[in-house]
């Protein structure tokens, strides 16, 4: 399938897709060194920039607040984002493609045992700051202190140096750092279900949104999202459901 004149104008106007990548978070995006980007964003703009007939751009950034800045600011055409009530205010998502697991991570002595027992006065949480636990948990936590660490991979670190109770992100990423570091474990189950989509700036108008949203919906129901998932080896992510 390929866009018309009027598609790539509405998603491509510089006559390049712009796409901007957040590989602070493993399910979506990762890079090796002296390897372009990869993951499954990245295959997804592929995509899109091939049906619209023009080259792709990568515009790499190692959290998502400035992901979203970028797109904010028109620095970017596309992005991958964690949908979330205060982002919704300048960009539009489409449905979700992907659903992942946000977790918190303790250490191996903590007395914390269970997902509800940390929001308690004293308890200092490490998130990635602007990423989307750090949003939801700004607004669900009423007891515990929010730790804001620069970026998403460097929260666990930061939660060992600095002495806080609980490391919050992506489960793939906590387990992995909890392999590396030791003494660490995850509280059972999750405390939210992060809905990843695709985003334009909201400036783009309804056209670029639609056939974002309709982009979105092909590649699922196809099992492009599913084969990039299995491609990536990705674990603990799951294809979401169509739009309703």
């Amino acid at each position: 399938m390929t866009y018309s004149t009027h598609a790539v104008e509405a998603l491509a106007p510089r006559g390049k897709l712009r796409a901007t990548v957040n590989l602070g978070n493993p399910v979506l995006a990762h890079q090796l060194p002296g390897q372009p980007p990869g993951g499954v964003s990245v295959d997804l703009a592929r995509t899109l920039a091939n049906r619209l007939g023009v080259p792709l751009e990568l515009v790499v950034f190692d959290g998502a607040g400035k992901a979203v800045q970028c797109l904010e600011s028109d620095e970017a055409d596309i992005g991958f984002f964690a949908i979330d009530p205060l982002r919704a205010n300048s960009i539009a998502f489409t449905a979700p493609y992907i659903l992942i697991e946000g977790c918190y991570l303790v250490r191996d002595a903590s007395p914390l045992h269970g997902n509800d027992q940390v929001d308690r006065a004293g308890t200092r949480v490490a998130v990635g700051k602007g990423s989307a636990y750090h949003l939801f948990l700004s607004r669900e936590l009423l007891h515990a202190d929010i730790v804001r660490i620069p970026t998403s991979p460097a929260v666990v670190a930061a939660f060992i140096e600095g002495g806080h109770d609980v490391a919050a992100g992506v489960r793939q990423q906590l387990e992995a750092d909890a392999q590396r570091h030791g003494g660490l474990r995850l509280l059972p189950g999750r405390f939210m279900v992060i809905e990843q989509a695709m985003a334009v700036p909201k400036s783009r108008g309804a056209l670029a949104a639609s056939l974002l949203k309709s982009f979105v919906e092909d590649m699922k129901s196809s099992g492009l999202v599913l084969e990039a998932l299995r491609r990536h080896g990705v674990e603990g992510a799951s294809v979401a459901p169509p739009a309703a």
